[in-house]
């Protein structure tokens, strides 16, 4: 696992590291998780990378904005830490299935 604490940080690290998945929050020092999204998404190199939003913000516009860059999720914060871990499970097990 690979962190980072803004969202220019992160898209570096993922140019670099390219994980399997990505898990970032909406609310993010420098630009927001939509903006970040945007960014990984308009690059070739990156753009093929899954990313998952875990975020505290489940207000339906931040929601609708961000759905709309087809993220592979929008997790809440609140949700408990099982219902996380199975979303992301279920994300990986689809992911398997398709190849």
């Amino acid at each position: 696992m690979i962190e980072a604490d803004s969202s220019i940080s992160a898209i570096k690290k993922i140019a670099v590291n390219r994980p399997h998945l990505v898990l970032m929050d909406y609310e993010m020092p420098v630009c927001d998780g939509r903006q970040a999204l945007e960014m990984i998404r308009s690059d070739a190199d990156i753009s093929d990378i899954p990313v998952m939003f875990l975020t505290g913000r489940g207000d339906r516009e931040s929601v609708k904005k961000v759905m709309s860059l087809k993220p592979e999720g929008y997790l809440l914060k609140t949700m408990p830490e099982e219902a996380i871990r199975e979303a992301v499970d279920e994300f990986f097990e689809k992911r398997e299935q398709k190849k």
